[in-house]
């Protein structure tokens, strides 16, 4: 192989490393240094930061690749649950990342943060018709139902507390919305 496409490939094993751990941290800590990340991965600080300049750029890559991810496993879930229950654990997922993204707090108010935001809600909302799609071909929910008001309802799940009581409430909304889009 030659030397540039190893270096090369070594920079995207280095970008993967540093955006899985980055995903990881964040999710335990939004307050977690650029530098415990850069150990976690691995990797020197400058190597990090030549990847992402500001830790802006890292949280925005971070929120990005776990909305791609998300819409990505749509068919999977689809494919493992009924589509009710399909519905149900994607939001759960989806609740996860934007609680991720709600504790970063302050760093996703920039323009460039609204932007890669702005941008998640096509393929988000696409995907939440297509799990709607699936509910109502099954008989499960009213075909009526916009998935934009499916998302700004169950928007309150990721407003519940983290733990056990916080889940526990988070499933009781889950059912009340869903008694709510049943025929």
């Amino acid at each position: 192989m030659p030397e540039l496409a190893r270096q090369r490939a070594d920079a995207q094993k280095n970008r993967e490393m540093i955006l899985q751990v980055a995903h990881e941290a964040l999710a335990e800590s939004p307050d977690v240094s650029l530098n415990a990340i850069a150990k976690r991965a691995g990797v020197g600080p400058g190597t990090l930061y030549r990847h992402f300049p500001t830790r802006e750029a890292l949280l925005l890559e971070v929120h990005q690749q776990g909305i791609d991810r998300l819409t990505a496993t749509v068919t999977e879930v689809l494919a493992a649950h009924p589509p009710l229950d399909a519905l149900r654990s994607w939001f759960t997922t989806l609740t996860g990342y934007v609680r991720i993204k709600h504790g970063l707090g302050e760093a996703l108010h920039s323009a460039a943060a609204k932007d890669v935001i702005s941008a998640s809600w096509p393929p988000v909302t696409a995907a939440v018709q297509r799990l709607l799609d699936a509910c109502v071909e099954a008989g499960e929910v009213r075909p009526d139902i916009d998935p934009v008001d499916v998302i700004m309802l169950l928007s309150c799940l990721w407003r519940t507390p983290d733990g056990p009581e916080g889940a526990a409430q988070a499933d009781r909304l889950m059912d009340l919305a869903i008694d709510g889009f049943r025929p």
